[in-house]
This record gives C-alpha cells, structure tokens and sequence, in this order.
C-alpha cells in the first residue's frame, strides 16, 4: 500500500538522526521523502546492508502510482507520470504536463531553424518565475528517412530541449534515433500495426515510446502489458484526442478511466498519458477556429489527466492560456507561493522615497511592484513575512500585525530615522485597522494606501511626499 505521511516513512528509518542527508532529524528527512525534495540514497545508513530489507520495502511505499518516465538528457529533462491522486488536494501534481511544439521535416530550413528557436526563447513572467515550453516534435510530413533524420539533427543543432520523434513508420523512426540515441527521445508512436518494429526500436535504443490505440482502452492496456513482457516500461499513452463535439467527451471520459485504473493499482496501465490537442488542426480548416479549439483541448487535459502534450499555435494569444491554466494547477496547494521577506528597492529610492509595506504573499508582492515600477514611481518595498498569505487575510489572522512589520524593518537593517529624510511607513488600505500600532511599535510616522496598488499612483500624487508633522 502506499504511504503519504511522513510518520509512516520515518518507521523504515534507521532513526539515527546522523544528519548525513542534510536534516536535523530523521523526522524531518522522512517529510521531505513524502513532498519528494529529498531521495531515499541520501540516507546513507539506509544503503548498510543489515537495513537491505527496509530500503527495499521503503524504496517500493514511496514509488508513485503513476509510472515516471524521463525524456531528454541534462539540465532539460522533462519528467512526466509520477503522481499518486487523482485530485491534487489531497496531495498535489509533481511534474507539471509538458508542452511540445512541433516543426515537419518538409519545412524550409530557416523557417525551421526560425521557429525553433522562437520555441526555445519563448517566456513570461509571472508571480515570481518565467513560464516556458519544454520540447519540440519533430513531425515526419515527408515520408522520407533521410529527410526526417536531416530535420532530427538540424533541430538538435538548435536546441538543447528534449524531443519527440513523430512518425507511424518505423524506418523513419529508426532513422530519427541513429541522429538523436544520445538525446533520449520519446518515439511517437507504436500502434496495433507497427507495435514489433517500433518496440524491437524502442528496446534496441533504450528510449520512452509512445503507446497509441485511438478510442480503444482494452487496445491500449494490451499493448502496454505487451511492451512491458518486451523489456520496458518507458511508456506514455495515447488514447486518442478528438477535439470535437462528442468525440471529444469520449476522449475525456477515456482519460479519466486510464488514470483512475493507474491510481487505483492497475499496475498493467499506470503510465503518463499523451494529449494531442494538435489535432484540432486536423478538424479546423479555418486557421483562427483551429488555434482556439487546440487552447481549450490543452486547457481540459492540463486538468484531467495529459502528462505531455503535442501543440501547434505559437502564437501568445494561444500559449498564455495554456501556460497560465498549468502554472496554476501545477502549484502545490498546500504550500503558499511565496517570496523572500525582506526590502526590495523599486527603481532608484532616494532617502525621500516613499517605504510601502506589503506581504510575502508572491501574488500580492508581484501584483503590488508592478503597478509600482510601470508607472516608475521609485520607493522601496518592504515584503513581511506572513506565512505567503495576502493583506487582508494575514491581518484577520494575526500574520500581519505591528510587531511583525517592526521585526521585518529591522531585519532588513534598515533605519527609518537615517535613511529616510520622512520616517514615514505607508501600510496597505486593507490593513488601516494597524495604523496606530504600528505607530507605536516603530516610532514612525505611518500613513494608509490605498486599497487597491494600481491606485497608488493616484495615491502618490495626493499624499507625497508627506506634510511635515
């Protein structure tokens, strides 16, 4: 049975409490075994072979439901599969669905090279992180080995991102891995006519294959139990994507079986699963229709259950969507995003700039600077440590009161009285209540923003700098 608390991994531990793995106690280091920041190896005593038996059964607890299958080689390793739930409340999704971007092996060279690199380069900033995709697919239009192979190694040249190679033809994917073996593709894709060769490649060159048995669950376990008699268990599933009307409710109700077997134990057909909202495209011929039914099919199996998808709009309007709704449910419900506490110069403060306070809630800090340094008002901004909860939440609850903000300048070494010509602290609207004691606890002058940051260039006008007392 599997373990989700860390009490229950902590009685497989030698409890030493040696600290070789970089915690203070093996408590500690057991709860990092359940969020997965640490591995079991780094328990050094763990490895001595009079607790082989425990390693062991430790080792097979913490496995995921979820089979977990790596893609690529390095730094740019995509890891797709390992989750437990089938709701990420209970516990969370660990790897984050990772989005391909194709290029055909019939495009023109710079037209290739050109939208590979946009792929690559392509990021935006967001609560605190640069939202980025992380593959590419290379489609075989062609029909041709040689000019797929010449695609694989021309993209290869480009990027370092992880890649698929796409083709039902075995020669051509055999093609494909002789340039690309070292880089660890994902083969896309073996089905019921081609599910020899493709597996003979698979095993030969030791990479991840795509399973594909469109609408046919019974199909697809039969391959993935086959595969697996083969040798390997490097396996992504796709059960078909049909992006419309009620083909595309079958595809969801199908995705929700195959995940739901996994987790529920069904060892047979508990592996990633491939979304292909590309195939919007197939059923669009009017290119802005294609690119908003492809956005909303990556949107639907982000949620329920698409570990990697293949995609083809580049263009913003479409990627946003798509990253924003997987930055969102990719986010550990149980841990609030968060910045560093401390004081954060916005522009170039002065001693006659203004000293705003906000929370370290990363939402409420980024929302807060942004408003601030787009209209280039230059101040400096004090994050308080509140647990990553927002304004008005954290002074109903006690995570913002004086006494924190006082504890929050003076951490920062920052001296009101010295470094500023005002000594005046400006406090969120949604926090007036504490203006007195705040007052109190620091000594300073303190004046109530606005409610709202994007008034607080209004706000700025009207009230600073301040009238001297």
């Amino acid at each position: 049975m599997k373990i989700n608390s860390p009490l229950e991994a902590y009685k497989f531990l030698p409890a030493t409490n040696c600290g070789e793995c970089g915690e203070a106690t093996c408590m500690a280091f057991a709860a990092h075994l359940i969020d997965r920041s640490h591995k079991l190896t780094d328990c050094k005593p763990i490895l001595e072979a009079k607790f082989k038996k425990k390693y062991e059964e430790l080792d097979a607890l913490l496995a995921p439901e979820i089979r977990e299958v790596e893609i690529g080689v390095g730094d740019k390793i995509a890891k797709i599969g390992g989750d437990d739930v089938l709701y990420r409340h209970k516990l969370t999704f660990f790897n984050q669905t990772q989005f391909a971007y194709d290029v055909s092996d019939t495009m023109d060279e710079k037209d290739l090279v050109e939208r590979v690199n946009y792929i690559q380069d392509f990021k935006k900033f967001y609560v605190g992180n640069f939202l980025t995709v992380d593959m590419i697919a290379v489609r075989c239009t062609s029909g041709d080995p040689a000019k797929f192979a010449a695609a694989v190694k021309k993209v290869m040249e480009t990027t370092d991102l992880p890649l698929i190679l796409c083709s039902f033809d075995p020669a051509v994917l055999k093609a494909g891995l002789e340039v690309s073996k070292d880089r660890n593709p994902l083969l896309y894709a073996a089905n019921k006519d081609n599910w020899k060769e493709v597996g003979e490649l698979a095993l030969e060159y030791d990479v991840p294959v795509t399973l594909f048995a469109p609408d046919d669950l019974d199909m697809l376990k039969t391959l993935a139990k086959t595969f697996a008699e083969m040798g390997t268990e490097k396996l992504v599933l796709d059960p078909g994507t049909f992006p419309t009307g009620k083909q595309l409710k079958q595809t969801f109700t199908n995705f929700i079986k195959v995940r739901r077997a996994g987790i529920d134990g069904d060892r047979e057909i508990a592996y990633p699963i491939m979304a292909v909202p590309f195939t919007a495209w197939m059923a669009h011929d009017d290119p802005v229709s294609a690119s908003y039914w492809e956005t909303v099919v990556a949107s639907v199996f982000t949620i329920k259950y698409g570990d990697i998808m293949i995609l083809h709009s580049t263009e913003p309007y479409a990627m946003l969507p798509e990253l924003h709704i997987r930055d969102t449910i990719y986010t550990d419900p149980r841990k609030p995003v968060t910045v560093d506490p401390g004081m954060y110069k916005v522009g170039e403060p002065t001693a006659d700039s203004p000293v705003l306070v906000t929370t370290n809630f990363a939402l409420t800090y980024y929302t807060v600077e942004s408003d601030i340094a787009s209209n280039k008002i230059d101040c400096f901004l004090w994050a308080i440590d509140t647990d990553g909860i927002g304004v008005e939440a954290a002074v109903a609850g006690g995570q913002l009161t004086a006494e924190k903000i006082k504890k929050g300048i003076e951490d920062s070494g920052f001296d009101m009285k010295k470094d500023t010509t005002h000594n005046t602290i400006v406090i969120p609207g949604l926090s007036a209540r504490l203006q007195g004691d705040v007052e109190d606890a620091t000594g300073c002058n303190v004046m109530v923003g606005p409610a709202d940051s994007g008034r607080i260039p209004g706000w700025m006008e009207k009230n600073w700098p301040p009238q001297k007392k």
